[in-house]
């Protein structure tokens, strides 16, 4: 039956002047101006249709969460339903309708049978809303049967109040959504700090029908006012200016939002300066709402209305979800208008009440770490070295050259090679050499008879020319002895063979003062190494050093600077200077040509300046570079 039909009917019967029970039911129904006075109703007309109930039960909640909570008892609102909360969780969980025999009843009906527990969950969309259970006197199962449906088609009516009440509660929260991006919108639209502040006021004034909206700021020590609403222009010292301070710093000391005249709510505020400023202002309705961001506070918004308009629940949930919003953001702008020097000013103190206030553990470490390393950096010490790349060379070079001009024969060494004294390092070709000594022997046994043949004629002339080409002769065959005995070239010392492979070379030509071969003695070394001339300044004679190789990397030579060459090698786009070193250790393991790195002790500094002197070094040839 329609509400329209209702309605009429209930207008007749009341014309008619009838008590019908019935239709006063009805009438009940119809009226009910809320939820709880609706399900009431509802119960009671439902349980007078069916017969034989003893008891019943509406029960309403957050959809498929709960908790469900009583809306409705029958015959009255004393009456205890616990008992039925049982069946009411099973119809809950199973979400259907069902009926099953009660264990126990507060009163026995006739023939000592039990009562039948009736229970139907109120399901709107696919989600429980609520349930509503009955007990009923004993009756046959298909009689049962027809009491659930009956049941679930009197649901309907409390399905159409869920609906409603879904319907109003959107909409609610769509106009209430629109407000607060509206509001949002206006603060954000403008740049500038002020012009944000005065538009969003202003539009909050405007979407509210509030007399009078006013911003201001908290500093942790008092309120400053930026903007009231419809007023570009007003002075510190006004009096609405320090009774709205006055209203905002007692909301903000509160952490609450205070509400003049209140809302009968259990918490009890402090509001003596709304009712100043209420009495001030003939009466009106004054809400403030501390802004707060990050559980500290930023500011506060103070709202007035006239007095035939107060401040309801939903106005005020209104105001605080639209404040989480907004307050942050105006506190930014408020933040981005300031000067740099104010900003690096409060910037500064609030990481110093971070270090001095609660928790903030980490700032906290990361602050006693720093301050810690700055102390030990301060006055920890260290030893300054220089270090260069460093090659090893043997303390003396020797040139193993070609005796006189030939043929390689032989060349069993080859650069590397360890040789000791007096091993063969190459053999030249004698061949040619023994050939031209058998033609000078034969020219002097030749040259020996004519000899002879003129002493025994006393030609005094012929000895005289033959004895002098005797000597000659006898002159090249020494030089060609001579050279026969140095075709066997020798290690001269127990050395190194630096430099020379002529194994490649067998049967090739070589000049006199060629050089075939480069060797160092084994014991012997010296340390060549590149300083970078930013470093060169601190390197001094006498300095002493390690050095390790690249091929000993475990092992660590101690060296004395001998000699700074001033003359400045580029290499790699730097410049170097060669500084020559002495060995103090040796090792059989050592070799000529081996390289690695060296580092010369200057003498002791701080680590700071050890570790940061480089790059204060760059700098300062940038800024002299580019000062003008």
């Amino acid at each position: 039956m329609a509400i329209e039909s209702i309605t009429k009917k209930i207008e007749e019967v009341k014309s008619k002047g009838s008590t019908h029970s019935a239709d006063l039911l009805w009438a009940r129904f119809v009226e009910a101006s809320t939820a709880r006075n609706l399900c009431e109703a509802w119960l009671a007309l439902q349980s007078s249709r069916i017969q034989g109930v003893h008891c019943g039960l509406v029960l309403l909640g957050a959809p498929d969460e709960g908790p469900f909570v009583p809306m409705a008892t029958w015959p009255d609102s004393t009456t205890d339903a616990r008992h039925l909360s049982e069946i009411c969780e099973k119809a809950l969980r199973e979400r259907r309708g069902i009926f099953s025999r009660s264990p126990e009843s507060s009163i026995k009906p006739a023939k000592n049978n039990r009562y039948y527990h009736v229970a139907c969950p109120i399901e709107v969309h696919s989600r429980v809303f609520g349930v509503v259970s009955l007990e009923v006197e004993p009756r046959p199962e298909s009689e049962l049967k027809l009491l659930l449906r009956e049941l679930f088609w009197g649901i309907a009516w409390l399905q159409n109040l869920i609906l409603k009440q879904s319907e109003a509660e959107t909409t609610r929260l769509r106009d209430r959504l629109e407000t607060v991006l509206d509001l949002v919108a206006a603060s954000l639209e403008e740049d500038h700090f002020q012009a944000a502040a005065i538009s969003f006021v202003t539009e909050l004034s405007t979407k509210l029908g509030c007399e009078r909206v006013s911003y201001g700021s908290w500093n942790g020590k008092k309120i400053r006012i930026h903007a009231i609403s419809h007023t570009s222009d007003f002075g510190k010292k006004m009096n609405v200016v320090s009774a709205l301070s006055s209203v905002m710093e007692e909301a903000i000391d509160q952490y609450s939002t205070i509400v003049y005249p209140g809302l009968n709510e259990e918490k009890v505020l402090v509001d003596r300066a709304h009712s100043h400023l209420a009495d001030s202002e003939n009466g009106r309705a004054i809400c403030t709402v501390p802004l707060i961001h990050n559980e500290k506070v930023i500011g506060a918004i103070t709202l007035e209305r006239t007095p035939d308009k107060p401040f309801d629940q939903d106005t005020v949930e209104l105001l605080e979800t639209l404040f989480a919003l907004t307050g942050p953001i105006l506190e930014e702008k408020r933040k981005e208008n300031r000067w740099l020097i104010r900003k690096i000013l409060d910037s500064f103190n609030d990481q110093v009440k971070k270090l001095v206030g609660p928790s903030h553990y980490a700032l906290k470490l990361i602050t006693v770490c720093v301050a810690a390393l700055i102390i030990f950096f301060c006055f920890a010490k260290g030893d300054y070295r220089v270090t260069a790349q460093s090659a090893l060379e043997g303390a003396m070079q020797m040139s193993v050259s070609a005796p006189f001009d030939g043929y390689i024969l032989k060349a069993p060494a080859r650069a590397g090679d360890v040789v000791h004294k007096d091993d063969l390092l190459t053999i030249l070709d004698d061949r040619d050499l023994r050939i031209e000594q058998l033609k000078l022997k034969s020219q002097i046994e030749e040259l020996s008879k004519s000899y002879r043949k003129a002493m025994a004629e006393h030609d005094r002339a012929q000895i005289r020319i033959v004895n002098s080409q005797l000597q000659q002769i006898r002159a090249k065959l020494n030089l060609i002895n001579e050279h026969l005995a140095r075709t066997q070239i020798k290690a001269p010392f127990d050395a190194v063979v630096i430099s020379g492979d002529l194994s490649q070379s067998i049967g090739s030509p070589v000049e006199r003062g060629q050089e075939l071969y480069k060797i160092a003695p084994l014991e012997g070394y010296r340390i060549i190494l590149q300083v970078e001339e930013k470093d060169i300044d601190e390197v001094t004679t006498g300095q002493k050093g390690e050095l390790v190789l690249s091929a000993m990397p475990d092992t660590t030579f101690p060296f004395t600077v001998t000699e700074i060459t001033p003359v400045a090698i580029s290499k790699e786009g730097k410049n170097f200077f060669r500084v020559e070193a002495r060995l103090e250790k040796k090792s059989a393991r050592l070799r000529p040509g081996m390289e690695g790195v060296a580092k010369i002790y200057v003498d002791e500094r701080k680590l700071i300046w050890i570790w940061t002197h480089d790059i204060i070094d760059w700098l300062k040839i940038k800024l002299w570079k580019w000062w003008p």
